[in-house]
């Protein structure tokens, strides 16, 4: 079945409370919606959400690259997408895009074919645990949201760090007491120098907080830093912003500069996403998987590539709970941190 139309469409959304990374504070974020449809009227969407300080993408800039789309994907078949899939590995300024029109293409074939999109990645299961994230904020503000986390029955929980050594190393150890059973995802977010990282990792576990995952703690180019920070580090070291493609994952795992490989759908697409599953099992490297600035729309991509892959110990797939969306459009049911495929 050939596809007939590809539309862009942007779309806005205020976060409820400011988030704040050490990369800098965001209040709203836009997105962009793909939508395929073939020729027997049968409509795919895909979501691309992105972060201009992490992935140098903006909205004006992915709409710009529509009627490119066009030209690589209309009048081809959607069974071909393997065929399709390679010739959008030259987007390779906009993985955003990327990813949004993959899945887009993904979400036409299980439609047109009867299956669901995580049944098309291997159908290992139909349900995720996610983690919620805590941006940085004052002591009292972060005690205050992880203590609402915790009572609706999250027991993963990301605090976000990287912009005071002191005054994140009190967040993690206060958040710890008023969630005993919970264990951390510590994100730095590139903010540390590898010194500082590790510092900041032996205080956490002189305090006997029971972090599984301390995630981009140095500069996404300083390899050599990153694998520092592993070997002298207590906790499990991953890296985030240093991957994109397959190839940021397969020099990580030969330099032995990871435990983890933080897989976003916005930073690769599915076909590269795809490739890191592979390569980080065929290593023995672990694999969580994160999001941007996803609505409901977006999550549900992830969801369907976790679940259907099997392949991720953590689920930071949260975004869409801190976007005040006036309309769900994500395809499962959410109870606390279990999350559900309809």
């Amino acid at each position: 079945m050939k596809i007939k139309s590809v539309k862009f469409e942007k779309t806005y959304y205020r976060y409820f409370e400011p988030f704040t990374i050490s990369l800098g504070t965001h209040e709203d974020q836009e997105n962009i919606e793909v939508r395929i449809e073939l020729e027997d009227g049968t409509v795919g969407y895909g979501e691309a959400s992105t972060l201009f300080v992490i992935s140098g993408e903006t909205v004006d800039i992915m709409m710009q690259v529509e009627k490119t789309v066009q030209e690589m994907i209309l009048d081809e078949h959607v069974e071909s997408y393997g065929k399709l899939f390679s010739r959008l590995q030259q987007l390779r300024a906009t993985p955003a895009i990327k990813a949004a029109v993959e899945y887009a293409i993904i979400d036409a074939f299980c439609k047109r074919f009867g299956i669901k999109p995580y049944q098309f990645f291997g159908g290992a299961t139909n349900y995720v645990e996610t983690d919620l994230t805590v941006g940085i904020m004052d002591l009292e503000k972060t005690l205050k949201k992880v203590k609402k986390i915790y009572s609706d029955g999250f027991r993963k929980i990301k605090i976000k760090v990287g912009k005071n050594f002191k005054e994140d190393i009190e967040r993690v150890v206060e958040s710890k007491k008023i969630a005993p059973d919970a264990v951390f995802i510590v994100d730095a977010n590139q903010g540390f120098t590898p010194k500082q990282a590790i510092e900041f990792a032996k205080a956490l576990h002189s305090e006997r907080v029971e972090v599984v995952v301390y995630e981009q703690p140095v500069n996404r180019h300083d390899v050599e830093g990153l694998k520092l920070v592993r070997f002298n580090s207590p906790y499990p070291v991953a890296a985030d912003e240093s991957v994109f493609t397959r190839y940021d994952a397969l020099k990580l795992i030969k330099e032995e500069a990871v435990d983890f490989i933080n897989i976003k759908l916005m930073k690769s697409g599915i076909s590269d996403a795809l490739a890191i599953v592979h390569l980080a099992q065929s290593s023995n490297v672990q694999l969580m998987i994160g999001c941007m600035g996803e609505s409901s729309l977006g999550i549900t991509q992830s969801i369907h590539f976790a679940a259907g892959t099997g392949a991720f110990a953590y689920h930071d797939l949260d975004a869409h709970l801190s976007l005040n969306e006036k309309v769900f459009r994500g395809d499962f049911k959410q109870e606390g941190p279990h999350i559900y495929l309809t």
